[in-house]
């Protein structure tokens, strides 16, 4: 029953913006910490973004961004509609990847819980293209 499901990939041009949305069911989002992932062609998963289970902004681990990311792309959540959001603004051709939704139970987005083997849920991924 449970389901991930990312969604609002596509093909953007060098410099624009998109909304990556995963929808969760059948488990509760609020007690999970949930991280984004990407995977571009002939490299490594790594993460990207992470967003703390916790309601405390003032912790250290509340959120998490990759450093070719920050400044640019920012992780939030909706959990009264089970729902996880990353917007992606001033995107590059090197930010092209598929994209993944995963979610882990924890509190805090630690560099122990960002692990791909710590997460408990994944979504099948959505491919972002940045190219003119």
């Amino acid at each position: 029953q449970v389901q991930v499901e990312e969604s609002g990939g596509g093909l953007v041009q060098p410099g624009g913006s998109l909304r990556l949305s995963c929808a969760t069911s059948g488990f509760t989002l609020a007690l999970y910490t949930v991280a984004w992932f990407r995977q571009a062609p002939g490299k490594e998963r790594e993460g990207v973004a992470c967003i703390s289970s916790s309601d405390d902004s003032s912790t250290a681990d509340s959120t998490f961004y990759e450093d070719s990311v920050k400044g640019r792309f920012t992780i939030s959540r909706d959990n009264a509609n089970s729902r996880v959001y990353l917007q992606m603004n001033s995107l590059k051709p090197e930010d092209t990847a598929v994209y993944y939704c995963a979610a882990a139970w924890a509190r805090y987005c630690s560099e122990k819980v960002r692990r791909e083997d710590t997460m408990d849920y994944w979504g099948k991924g959505t491919l972002v293209t940045v190219s003119s």
